[in-house]
């Protein structure tokens, strides 16, 4: 087994020491980071598809994306930063009043495998800070999550005020969580519903392919 093949094994086994030394050997042994970039992207679409399927759970998506990043960190010094190696861009955060985060992680997760920048607003995060997130960072993608009921307003207030500042045309809305529906969805003027990270993160890839 060469060295990509071992990174992409235990980055899906969540082993972030070996994957650590192995990217390391990796970067020794001449390859570039562009061929250590596309192997973590596909290691982490084959967790995405494993989890899609329920053949892995949330522990396993956490420990692979732990892996993941470590190999990133180690990377990252290495990109040119005039040479754009991602496939898109993505702001995302769960909207005011809500606190939860697990899920918004996942998908951020999975949509970092897939190869977006994302850009994570965090927790809590009002219609106005969408505004000016996609003002500074022009994405391609506006992920909201929501697990309370009661802060499911948030996300149709967000595209409002997304609407009134002539910022709406320019992006694709995604919105999850427990309480939200397609139904929602397509009452609220979002774009997609995802009912899981993996299938977000598919979504957002076709997403942009056609777009491009």
């Amino acid at each position: 087994m060469d060295t990509l093949n071992e990174i992409s094994k235990y980055v899906q086994e969540g082993q972030s020491i070996k994957v650590r030394k192995l990217t390391i050997s990796a970067l020794e042994k001449g390859y570039t980071y562009q061929q250590i970039l596309e192997t973590l992207i596909t290691a982490m679409d084959i967790i995405g598809n494993k989890f899609k399927k329920n053949k892995v759970y949330v522990p396993e998506v956490l420990i692979a994306s732990r892996a993941f990043n470590i190999a990133l960190d180690i990377i990252s010094p290495l990109v040119d930063p005039n040479m754009s190696t991602y496939i898109g861009k993505v702001v995302i955060g769960t909207v005011e009043g809500d606190l939860h985060d697990i899920g918004k992680n996942l998908v951020k997760m999975m949509m970092v495998g897939t190869g977006f920048e994302v850009i994570d607003l965090g927790v809590d995060i009002s219609p106005k800070k969408f505004v000016e997130a996609v003002r500074k960072y022009k994405p391609d993608i506006v992920a909201m999550s929501a697990l309370l009921t009661t802060t499911m307003i948030t996300m149709k207030n967000t595209i409002k005020l997304l609407e009134e500042e002539g910022l709406r045309d320019n992006i694709t809305i995604f919105i999850g969580g427990a309480p939200i529906t397609s139904n929602y969805a397509r009452t609220i003027g979002a774009d997609i519903y995802s009912t899981d990270a993996a299938s977000a993160a598919e979504l957002a890839k076709e997403i942009v392919s056609n777009d491009s």
